[in-house]
């Protein structure tokens, strides 16, 4: 795989960080993250087994535009 199947992407200028999930041969938004929880709750809606265990692994999550785990406003 070249790239992490799931990106948390930078923190918005309101709050939180759009995910989203490359599957089926397209990226689909998985919704609006504004804590780890939700971040959980948007990868086992998808079918992650063990979404604790993957979100500081780079082969599964890339966060950009800011430091992991961290969901305040920009």
């Amino acid at each position: 795989m070249g790239s992490a199947p799931i990106v948390v992407h930078q923190p918005s200028r309101t709050g939180g960080r759009r995910v989203t999930v490359h599957r089926h041969g397209r990226d689909e938004i998985l919704g609006l993250a504004h804590s780890d929880h939700d971040l959980i709750l948007f990868l086992e809606a998808v079918g992650v087994l063990d979404p604790d265990a993957v979100l500081d692994d780079p082969h599964w999550v890339e966060w950009r535009g800011g430091r992991a785990h961290q969901f305040d406003a920009a």
